[in-house]
């Protein structure tokens, strides 16, 4: 069984913690650069994350 992908990991973490951190959505832009491309589990791992802020279950932690 193939590893899941750092973008996958760090959705996951995401909705573990319910929060969106400064630090997990820079990473996930990281991965995004430097892959240059988004496989299709990343894509519904993103809207499954996307999905769950729109529905309050994930709070988007602004910087300080």
């Amino acid at each position: 069984m193939a590893a899941k992908s750092a973008i996958r990991n760090l959705v996951n973490q995401a909705l573990f913690v319910r929060q969106l951190t400064p630090t997990i959505e820079d990473r996930i832009n990281l991965e995004l650069t430097v892959q240059g491309h988004i496989s299709d589990d990343d894509f519904d791992a993103l809207t499954n994350l996307m999905q769950a802020m729109d529905a309050g279950k994930i709070r988007l932690v602004a910087r300080v």
